[in-house]
């Protein structure tokens, strides 16, 4: 990355982020009334004029002054839109009985996978500011922006596999009730083991860590007095575009009467997903709208630290081993879904009701799919 090159991709960003922002609002302006009126959705309408209009009069950029400026207007975008994701499933859920099922997932999969793609936009412009002047393929992690040129699949299930399972707490039943931990599920990777590929790693690393979280929950809530619970198989496949990834659990399967199918999990219609209307939810999805969600997995472990054995902070030993609970929005699989179809992969859930679970992941390697964004 030299000089030349980075300005033309803050021009380009510049450029492409305030029409893809303007095509948001105009979908947010054709909801009927009651909704777009609604205090969440509104928060969010206001957000997106207000990028909109700083983005349409910044001036063009021709030196790395001018760049320096240009990435502080998107860091400080970045953080003012945190709140976009909750408010907009806090304020659909509200407003569901307006919208039918096809409607409503139809236009939060638009804004959401919109909303990947303007962060993706901005953070890597944001990587290769940072990493102007030095040749980050010859690193530890070879990458461009935040693009991994060499994504090693089985470390990154190993490495949301060990913070998951470093955690003290206990699980919360869907009745709010705690079970006591016992310990975690260990995951037992195979497969294609030396598996690298080209992706974004915080993608992919969200998606196994939500995952893994929901068949490690699902697992010891099945198996509430067993002293060693059944293990959980991530299993790697790639083929010649394309990666495969499967996690299999015993935790039951999905057997809900909220739902009708596994795939109505991920949708934000309360009609084809009960819980939407859960007030536990409806809670839980008002706080993260004051604080804000990136969905991220960093962002999950939050200002919590993983510390070796033996260093643990004796007062706060949720916070000493790495990761305290956190209320359930019912966010983290749609999201895994969006992510996943952003570049044109899948993310498709086979519930073994009774047994378990089966869950497979495709992921096209980089520079094989466009993105999958509707203008």
């Amino acid at each position: 990355m030299n000089e030349e090159r980075l300005i033309k991709s803050a021009n380009y960003v510049r450029t492409e982020l305030p029409v893809r922002i303007a095509h948001r609002i105009r979908d947010l302006q054709t909801l009927p009334y009651v909704i777009v009126t609604q205090p969440e959705i509104a928060k969010v309408y206001e957000l997106y004029w207000s990028a909109f209009e700083k983005f349409r009069r910044f001036p063009q950029i021709n030196n790395l002054s001018d760049n320096s400026k240009f990435c502080d207007l998107l860091e400080t975008l970045l953080d003012e839109h945190a709140p976009v994701i909750p408010s907009l499933s806090l304020g659909l859920s509200l407003c569901s009985p307006h919208l039918p099922p096809d409607s409503l997932d139809s236009f939060m999969s638009r804004m959401l996978i919109s909303r990947i793609s303007r962060r993706v936009l901005a953070e890597h412009h944001l990587a290769l500011s940072k990493s102007l002047g030095r040749n980050s393929l010859d690193s530890e992690d070879p990458h461009v922006g935040i693009i991994f040129t060499a994504l090693d699949v089985k470390r990154s299930i190993v490495e949301c596999a060990y913070l998951l399972r470093s955690r003290t707490h206990g699980i919360e039943d869907d009745n709010g009730e705690v079970i006591p931990n016992r310990g975690w599920s260990e995951v037992v990777v195979e497969g294609q083991l030396d598996t690298r590929f080209a992706y974004i790693r915080e993608h992919l690393e969200y998606i196994l860590f939500e995952l893994l979280k929901n068949a490690m929950r699902a697992t010891g809530l099945k198996h509430p007095h067993d002293t060693t619970l059944p293990p959980i198989y991530a299993t790697i496949v790639a083929g010649k575009n394309d990666v495969n990834i499967r996690i299999s659990d015993q935790g039951g399967g999905l057997y809900s009467n909220g739902i009708q199918s596994p795939s109505d999990l991920f949708s934000f219609s309360h009609i084809r997903n009960a819980m939407r209307m859960d007030d536990n939810r409806i809670g839980a999805l008002r706080s993260a709208s004051s604080r804000g969600v990136k969905a991220t997995v960093a962002e999950q472990i939050g200002g919590w630290q993983v510390v070796e054995e033996g260093d643990r902070n004796a007062k706060d030993p949720e916070r000493g081993a790495g990761i305290a609970p956190h209320q359930r929005m019912g966010l983290g699989l749609p999201m895994s879904n969006i992510f996943a179809t952003y570049f044109g992969g899948s993310l498709q859930l086979v519930s073994l009701d009774g047994w378990g679970t089966d869950t497979y992941l495709h992921l096209p390697k980089l520079g094989t799919n466009l993105e999958g964004i509707e203008v």
